[in-house]
């Protein structure tokens, strides 16, 4: 793969086939996903990014491709590094000026998606500051459209359907959401201020491919799921290996069939539903918006059938092998003697209660006019099994401690 310098290294361009864009976040699930998908349709794509922990992103790159089987595609990519809070994105005059023309757009995936107020100032550098110099250079590039990755929970908790228009200032659950709702502010801002035409894409909870299950990230919904396994595997050793002196005491207990019994409630604010979409449909979507943009529309990618939190939980039973998870809505759970697999699991997944609450429902019909005939693959416990397996297969995406691209 050629990584694009300023002693002269080559540049793509359309007439080399296909459609050229660029492309920030590749190194991300979503980013990297969208990458693979634009090379398989035959595009070429300028990286913009950074080196990570004294690896290259060319090197992050190469690795990435290697894990989606598209070694053979490389010269399709050029990989920059830059500096989205700098000047002329941290480049020379001469090395910026070759990023142009980007004539197909830029679809800009980087973000931080942490949620914790004390990485508010990193927060809002990444994902609003930022977005001055890419916007720009959408400008400069003269690219036919900038393309905007934020989320669907931008949208007000409310019994209305949440519809497919700016968002407004609200109480967020989130620094990220509010970071989010910030930067679609300033992105319809900017383009408008430099007339460059723009979309807005909110997926909701992304998880693997619904068709074979990979992955090369795995928090969000495998989080919870690995937090389950993990309480588990404790008592499963306790059991198999120190007769179950701690087990006993929690009242968890291995039957006949191998099924393990253990009590665990998880206290959420009310019942609710998890909105869940696989990554394959996301840039299935992505690719009808990248086709026939339209400049200005918000597009929804999430379910019209969200699974319920019960569900979730029985599919969590089923997999693992387990018995006893119960679902305590309203009551404060600072508040309640909780046993010790309680206080670890409830402890872990506390930032994402209210995702496991949610009583969101999306309009999609932007996306739906855009992508008639697309339907989005549901979240059944065939495809949450293929999901699981996979991670467990690859030790939760492990390899010497670090996800592919993560280097």
């Amino acid at each position: 793969m050629r990584e694009a310098s300023d002693r002269g290294a080559g540049t793509l361009n359309e007439t080399d086939g296909g459609r050229l864009f660029a492309l920030t976040g590749a190194t991300g699930f979503l980013g990297s996903h969208l990458m693979a998908g634009l090379i398989r349709a035959g595009h070429r794509v300028v990286v913009l990014g950074r080196s990570r922990n004294g690896t290259g992103l060319a090197d992050r790159v190469d690795a990435l491709l290697d894990w989606f089987g598209l070694e053979s595609c490389r010269e399709r990519i050029d990989a920059v590094e830059v500096d989205l809070l700098e000047p002329r994105l941290g480049l020379s005059r001469r090395r910026y000026d070759t990023l142009c023309p980007l004539t197909a757009g830029i679809i800009h995936c980087a973000s931080d998606t942490r949620f914790s107020e004390r990485c508010r100032r990193e927060s809002m550098d990444i994902n609003v500051a930022a977005l001055h110099g890419i916007v720009t250079l959408a400008r400069d590039a003269g690219a036919g459209c900038f393309h905007y990755v934020s989320t669907a929970y931008v949208c007000p908790t409310s019994p209305s359907l949440c519809a497919e228009v700016p968002a407004g200032p609200r109480a967020f659950a989130n620094v990220y959401e509010e970071m989010k709702t910030l930067a679609e502010a300033e992105v319809a801002a900017l383009c408008s201020r430099h007339a460059v035409p723009y979309t807005i894409v909110r997926p909701s909870i992304v998880y693997g491919d619904s068709a074979t299950g990979r992955s090369n990230r795995f928090n969000a919904l495998y989080y919870h799921v690995r937090a389950l396994q993990l309480i588990r595997d404790i008592y499963l050793n306790d059991i198999e290996h120190h007769g179950g002196l701690r087990s006993r005491g929690a009242g968890i207990h291995l039957d006949d069939e191998g099924t393990l019994h253990l009590p665990l409630r998880i206290f959420i604010p009310r019942r609710g539903q998890v909105n869940l979409i696989p990554v394959d449909h996301f840039v299935a979507v992505m690719a009808e918006i990248l086709g026939d943009p339209r400049t200005g529309t918000i597009y929804h990618v999430t379910s019209d059938a969200p699974r319920t939190t019960e569900e979730l939980a029985g599919y969590c039973e089923r997999f693992l092998r387990i018995r006893g998870i119960e679902l305590v809505c309203g009551e404060e759970m600072d508040r309640t003697v909780q046993n010790p697999a309680e206080e670890v699991f409830n402890k872990l997944v506390k930032p994402y209660l209210p995702y496991l609450a949610d009583t969101r429902r999306f309009d999609r019909r932007n996306t739906a006019k855009l992508t008639a005939g697309l339907s989005t693959p549901e979240m059944t416990y065939a495809v949450f099994e293929r999901c699981m397996r996979y991670a467990v297969s690859v030790n939760w995406g492990s390899t010497n401690g670090r996800p592919p691209g993560a280097m």
